[in-house]
């Protein structure tokens, strides 16, 4: 499968692309089957905003502009725009029906414009657009998923393979459970288990983590819970996902303390200004990783940390993801050394 870019900005955006031949077959299973997937699909990402810029109608929603070619034998290509709206919005129609004349007019190809409604009134479900002025019409309809009425099938959501059905349960569950952080501690719980259960693969883990750790965001305490249970599943499957994940995460730090520290060497000379922002980066996630599995860090601990060059807090990313308790870890620190009764060898 397609690995997640390194945003994490738009977890929708970004399971659609990762996944898009699940995602129709999940949600537009007929469209889905008219499709030549054999010749592959193209994302037009750069067009798409071209044209959203060109129209003028106020704050954008587009998703995702896709080139597809069908199963009835001519050499021909659609496209395909997909939206996927998580509040109701009065002019949302009219919209959809702007983004599809536009497309068509641009590249004059025959266009499908599709919409996910994600939003929690169960009563909203546009689907149309047209008016009559002196003869002259425009009847404009669209197809529409409401994930709502996935609530009355989710039998269907847990015995499906599909990549589609973890993501609706999850965005059903952080809409259930809005204001009642333990429910939802125990659904992200449930939910993320389901991930070993059905047999994905590592990749795939990850992505589809990715977006159940974005919709079913839990307070602090509740998290570093949720990551203790999910530590011992890992352990007992012998897998190492998560650290996977947390690394990633430290990567992004240190991206972040990149670019600080190319801002901070403009005043402060270039090479300083880039060591101090790596290093700051590289302290952050360190201390987010010890607060995830530990609870909260000593303030010596943390001053000591903080005096130490990135390169050392690189090193004790691994420390941090393998040992058994903050006591461990600090003695690592003290030491240089990891301890041996708390070493697994990476997956």
């Amino acid at each position: 499968m397609t690995e997640f870019k390194q945003d994490y900005d738009s977890p929708w955006k970004e399971t659609l692309e990762a996944y898009f031949q699940e995602f129709m077959f999940f949600f537009f299973p007929e469209i889905a089957g008219d499709i030549e997937w054999q010749r592959g699909y193209e994302f037009l990402d750069t067009e798409l905003q071209q044209i959203v810029r060109d129209a003028e109608l106020g704050r954008r929603y587009a998703d995702k502009l896709v080139r597809v070619w069908r199963k009835n034998g001519v050499e021909q290509w659609v496209l395909i725009h997909i939206e996927v709206q998580s509040q109701p919005e009065d002019e949302f129609s009219q919209r959809m029906y702007v983004y599809n004349y536009r497309f068509f007019d641009r590249f004059n190809r025959l266009v499908a414009s599709l919409a996910i409604l994600a939003d929690a009134r169960a009563s909203w479900r546009p689907n149309e657009f047209g008016y009559t002025l002196w003869g002259c019409s425009i009847a404009f309809r669209f197809p529409i998923v409401k994930l709502l009425d996935y609530t009355e099938r989710w039998a269907e959501l847990e015995a499906s393979d599909n990549p589609f059905a973890i993501v609706v349960m999850a965005h059903l569950k952080a809409l259930e459970t809005r204001g009642n952080a333990a429910e939802r501690q125990l659904w992200k719980l449930t939910i993320t288990r389901r991930l070993y259960e059905h047999g994905y693969g590592r990749q795939d883990v990850i992505n589809l983590f990715h977006f159940i750790d974005w919709v079913m965001q839990l307070p602090a305490e509740l998290e570093r819970g949720f990551w203790q249970v999910i530590r011992k599943l890992e352990e007992e499957r012998q897998v190492r996902y998560i650290s996977s994940v947390e690394r990633m995460a430290i990567q992004q730090g240190l991206e972040q303390g990149l670019e600080q520290g190319l801002e901070q060497g403009l005043e402060q000379g270039l090479q300083q200004g880039l060591q101090q922002g790596l290093q700051q980066g590289a302290h952050r996630q360190l201390l987010r990783i010890l607060e995830h599995r530990f609870g909260p860090v000593q303030e010596g601990l943390q001053v000591t940390l903080a005096s130490l060059p990135v390169e050392q807090l690189e090193q004790l990313v691994d420390v941090a993801l393998t040992v058994s308790s903050i006591d461990a870890f600090a003695l690592a620190v003290e030491t240089g050394t990891q301890p041996e009764e708390d070493h697994e060898d990476p997956v």
